[in-house]
């Protein structure tokens, strides 16, 4: 006889990995630092993705393509830039605010989020100096019998938590760094 070991999902969180990650970044602080890595090129020939990159994640990998629409002087054929930057704002909010959900005890029914900016190019183009963005709408639809308060609570805590949310709201040093190789 194998005993089998369950793992306790609800809303498909696995409350008992999130429970016991917490757990050991209380008793040890280092652990909560993840470095994240994305290396990418600039495709210079002609046709198809713009640039691509390979993404490396915990269970294997995989390939990010990014074209740039026609009006950047891209084909238009694939996501854009902006479109990986909200695709990230919108899973890492749902997926904190899913997490902080499971964790108060709510059951969701659904979870859908939708991402909106109204992005102004005049400065992109050196034609003017207005903001490029002056606000990013993330609106969550969630259905679920909970408390509007319990709701609320969660949300509170995904806006307070998300990694995404933060980066958007505080200044984060941006450190660039230019590597002239000549050939």
């Amino acid at each position: 006889y194998k005993e089998e070991i369950i793992m306790k999902r609800i809303n498909n969180v696995d409350i008992d990995k999130v429970k016991s990650f917490g757990d050991q970044i209380k008793s040890d602080p280092s652990k909560a630092r993840k470095t994240q890595i994305i290396e990418g090129e600039w495709l210079v020939k002609e046709g198809g993705a713009q640039f691509q990159a390979t993404i490396n994640f915990e269970g294997g990998q995989t390939k990010f393509e990014a074209d740039n629409p026609t009006f950047m002087g891209g084909g238009g054929n694939l996501p854009g830039p902006m479109h990986y930057s909200f695709f990230g704002l919108a899973s890492c909010y749902t997926g904190t605010f899913a997490t902080m959900a499971t964790m108060l005890g709510i059951e969701l029914k659904s979870l859908k989020t939708r991402v909106e900016a109204d992005v102004n190019f005049s400065q992109v183009f050196g034609a003017g100096d207005q903001p490029i963005m002056e606000e990013v709408r993330v609106i969550l639809h969630v259905v679920s019998d909970a408390p509007e308060e319990k709701i609320k609570e969660a949300e509170a805590l995904a806006l307070q938590r998300c990694p995404v949310v933060f980066t958007l709201r505080n200044p984060v040093n941006l450190m660039p760094s230019l590597e002239i190789i000549r050939e």
